[in-house]
């Protein structure tokens, strides 16, 4: 039986265009993070380097958008409490490459959204390439009070299961600036293990709730740079969401860093 630890918190890009105008938009991030935690579950507790790079084109008023985003372990694990998605045996590793892309389309006060991600490793040790995978996906939001959001993944490929995700966000302004708290809580129909297909590999111990993650997160500025640092809380509710090292399990653990945006203009639509 395998287990898929695959990860990728792949960007998540305001993809709505805006009635008036559309405008072809070149950007990238650059993140640095106390640990790697995807969907709950810690793939890395040492501290990673996270950069993606995407281009958003206008159609209509839709939009769409392409991009890369790769994860990289800093350092070399080597301990016997270490956990390293590429095997710990190099620093400045690249452990995992995933590539998107997804059309937005706004809806009234809605904003819709479908796209896939395909997930890479490229080393020889941790996660290698018979972990890599494609999912497909659907997101909804609204632009009302507490900007409720509703994701689904579908894997289509290793896994064949499906994940869904519901969250929350609310802004509080703090002077000039606004802090922004959100709750987001996952759940799995598909992608558990199932005993009845032991060939095909899965990404978490059961299926239900896998957890819970607070978080909290401030936008600065500094000229053309956007600076956002950010906390996360997690409520394991999954045996796989609870790994915090080789042996240890939390009920709770709390990871953060910060990234690093910029984002230019390329170019202007007028409204068809």
């Amino acid at each position: 039986m395998r287990a898929l630890l695959v990860g990728g918190a792949v960007a998540a890009l305001a993809t709505a265009a805006t009635p008036a105008s559309a405008q072809v938009t070149l950007g990238w991030d650059a993140a640095v993070f106390s640990s790697y935690v995807w969907r709950g579950i810690t793939y890395t507790n040492k501290p990673v380097l996270q950069p993606d790079l995407y281009l958003t084109i206008p159609a209509g008023k839709a939009s769409i958008t392409a991009g890369g985003w790769v994860n990289v372990d800093i350092g070399k694990y080597n301990k016997s409490s270490d956990i390293s998605e590429s095997g710990g045996t190099s620093a400045f590793n690249v452990a995992e490459f995933d590539w998107w892309g997804e059309i937005g389309v706004p809806v009234g006060k809605a904003s819709l959204t479908a796209g896939a991600t395909g997930y890479y490793f490229p080393n020889d040790a941790g996660f290698t390439k018979d972990f890599n995978t494609i999912e497909i996906y659907g997101k909804a939001s609204l632009a009302v009070p507490l900007n409720p959001k509703v994701s689904a993944y579908y894997d289509v490929d290793k896994v064949k299961g499906l994940y869904l995700e519901g969250s929350v966000s609310h802004g509080i302004p703090l002077g000039p600036k606004t802090l922004t708290v959100g709750a987001l809580a996952g759940w799995t129909g598909g992608q558990e293990a199932n005993t009845s297909k032991p060939n095909e590999l899965f990404n978490f111990a059961d299926k239900g709730i896998t957890h819970i993650d607070l978080s909290a997160s401030m936008g600065l500025s500094a000229g053309p740079l956007s600076i956002t640092p950010s906390f996360h809380g997690v409520f394991g509710q999954d045996d796989f969401t609870k790994f915090t090292k080789p042996g240890k399990k939390s009920d709770f653990k709390v990871w953060g860093g910060v990234t690093i945006s910029w984002s230019k203009v390329l170019g202007a639509k007028a409204e068809e």
